[in-house]
């Protein structure tokens, strides 16, 4: 199984990927976290991602995919996963797409919604520090402008899911619409 999980900060993304990898056996692999652990130990990449952050930038895509072409060679990526965080833009996703040739291609896209102001509480309730009101806003607004574009780009296999429900539902919804589209419980 191979699923993207798209959709704006506060909408559950992580909490629904970690649900969703055991159920298919296959590792939930988020950007963030390929980010901390290169970082932890202090590989190259890990140390280019650093400096860019330290700066206030992006980590670049070279560096991000470079990361994540090593994290999907890996054994327990073999049979599948599900992409947290990546690809954010059309260019990463032709990327993606290049990357996967001769493998199986992603099986469904998955896009969480739930309305504006719920997003802003949830991160604003999440408590990070860098989590205030004019970030969260901005944040929101770059998802609009870059990643929203994917949905065109993954049009055939994109199902939307309302994350504006308990998260057992929201589950049980995402779980429906792969087994539809893909045929596996």
């Amino acid at each position: 199984m191979r699923l993207l999980i798209f959709g704006p900060q506060g909408v559950g993304k992580g909490t629904q990927a970690q649900l969703l990898a055991p159920h298919f056996g296959v590792p939930h692999i988020s950007t963030g976290d390929l980010f901390r652990e290169n970082i932890a130990a202090g590989t190259h990449l890990g140390k280019q991602a650093q400096a860019a952050l330290t700066a206030g930038e992006l980590v670049s895509d070279g560096i991000t995919q470079a990361m994540l072409a090593d994290r999907l060679r890996e054994d327990d990526a073999r049979n599948g996963f599900i992409l947290d965080g990546f690809p954010r833009t059309p260019e990463q996703a032709d990327w993606l797409d290049a990357m996967l040739i001769g493998g199986a291609p992603v099986d469904a896209a998955i896009v969480l919604t739930a309305p504006y102001e719920v997003l802003v509480e949830r991160a604003l309730v999440r408590g990070r520090s860098d989590d205030t009101t004019e970030a969260i806003e901005r944040r929101l607004a770059i998802y609009r402008e870059r990643t929203q574009p994917l949905l065109s780009f993954y049009g055939s296999v994109v199902e939307t899911v309302d994350a504006d429900q308990p998260v057992q539902l929201v589950h049980q919804d995402i779980l429906a619409r792969v087994s539809e589209r893909t045929g596996v419980l």
